[in-house]
């Protein structure tokens, strides 16, 4: 669910919010998350560096040396002098493909940018930013207000369903582009996750009064909701209440048409049963920022990415979680959508710099990434991306969806205007990403 406003969101809430104090022991990542970065920004204050760079580097072990984390070890590198450490720090930064403004605009890296060697790499984030495309425009959404956040396709109707942030509802769309309302939400609040179940025709989805913003009333912030409809007609046949204080943001279907979803701001990964009343939480507090959960084909794990962890698999009978090593060459942060196709993950990263679309190809025992494919970065036709779904042999997914032209509380930005966003097609075989 999170884009680039949501993502300025989870890392700074943590600076106001946190309270845990360096004698306490913090046991869920979101506490541990919260705690280094009261630390980070109390030592940033008292330029007091080397406990900065202590705490950067717990931080890094944290988020498995996500490229965020390396940045923060960096700039306490350079703070104390020791820029040949800043430098392998950044040379892995750019390795995972990532650029940054922030070397060349903050006083924390001026020691660092004005040494010869970072000449190398400026030019290694210049070709990181650099246009790819894989993809084509499938069709454009006609509605420029929608602020469009998740996507899927019913294959009997052959028709897409597409959720409404902005406008609080389901639209249906065909192949052609013409669309139609399905759905409101039932309280008013912004409609974010769905997922179709074509065998019983029903369609899940969620609801979130999203904290901080202005797509719910104040009083019902730190509230969603799971909804089922009637595929058919739109008709709401059940709604389920989540943990106060959850953003439901994103979900996926169990092989037996369970529910799975996340909680992008509580941590929580949780499963509705089929015929069910209750949620049940399945992960033992690793996650930060869960996103979308792309089921495993044995039916026992689930991969889960998490904001600013990476893919974590879970294990649903022991709630363990094992995390895909980044191997200092891939990044797995900032990931909204994540999806899973015969050894591949496609994910969908806006929180990356720069956003992109990527399919990563998983070894034979799916436990090990060894390539990645690039379907689209940088391009005219990108804007802010969000989720996707997988139709035979191709990837749909939502492109320009206009969080990049809000801020942080839903309002658009001085000088921001909306624009259509659409659905592009990249083909997964018969191409690069079949290699």
């Amino acid at each position: 669910m999170i884009s680039q406003s949501r993502k300025l969101a989870l890392v700074l809430l943590p600076l106001i919010l946190a309270t845990a104090s360096a004698a306490e022991q913090p046991s869920s990542a979101v506490e541990q998350f919260q705690a280094l970065q009261t630390k980070l920004r109390v030592s940033h204050t008292a330029n007091d560096w080397r406990s900065n760079l202590a705490s950067a580097k717990d931080l890094k072990e944290l988020l498995n040396e996500a490229p965020d984390s390396l940045l923060e070890v960096a700039r306490a590198d350079v703070r104390i002098g020791d820029l040949n450490a800043a430098f392998h720090e950044l040379e892995q930064f750019v390795r995972m493909g990532q650029s940054a403004d922030l070397l060349a605009t903050s006083p924390d890296f001026a020691a660092l940018v004005k040494n010869a060697a970072y000449t190398k790499i400026q030019h290694v984030m210049e070709a990181n930013r650099a246009s790819i495309s894989l993809a084509s425009t499938a069709f454009p959404l006609p509605d420029s207000e929608l602020l469009a956040e998740d996507v899927d396709y019913d294959p009997s109707a052959k028709r897409f369903f597409i959720t409404s942030v902005r406008e609080k509802k389901i639209v249906s769309v065909e192949a052609s582009g013409v669309s139609a309302d399905f759905a409101k939400a039932p309280d008013g609040w912004p409609i974010v996750a769905l997922k179709v179940d074509p065998s019983h025709r029903l369609l899940w989805a969620t609801e979130v009064a999203m904290q901080g913003f202005n797509f719910a009333p104040e009083s019902d912030w730190g509230k969603s909701a799971v909804l089922c409809y009637d595929l058919t007609n739109g008709k709401l046949l059940r709604r389920v209440e989540g943990p106060r204080g959850s953003a439901l943001g994103d979900m996926a279907l169990t092989a037996n048409s369970d529910v799975i979803v996340s909680d992008g701001d509580g941590g929580g990964v949780y499963r509705l049963p089929a015929n069910g009343a209750t949620l049940e939480r399945l992960d033992g507090g690793d996650f930060i920022s869960p996103q979308t959960p792309a089921m495993h084909p044995d039916g026992k794990h689930i991969f889960v990415p998490d904001y600013v962890r990476g893919i974590g698999v879970l294990e649903i009978a022991t709630k363990q979680v094992r995390w895909l090593s980044m191997e200092g060459r891939f990044a797995l942060d900032g990931i909204d959508g994540l999806y899973f196709d015969r050894s591949k993950l496609i994910a969908v990263q806006n929180g990356t710099s720069p956003e992109r679309v990527v399919a990563f190809t998983l070894d034979a025992s799916l436990t090990r990434i060894e390539t990645e494919t690039i379907i689209e970065r940088s391009t005219a036709t990108l804007g802010d991306p969000t989720h996707g779904v997988i139709i035979g042999g191709d990837f749909y997914y939502i492109a320009n969806s206009g969080w990049d032209v809000i801020d942080g509380h839903g309002n658009m930005k001085p000088g921001a205007k909306s624009s259509l966003p659409r659905m592009m097609r990249a083909p997964l075989q018969g191409s690069n990403l079949s290699k």
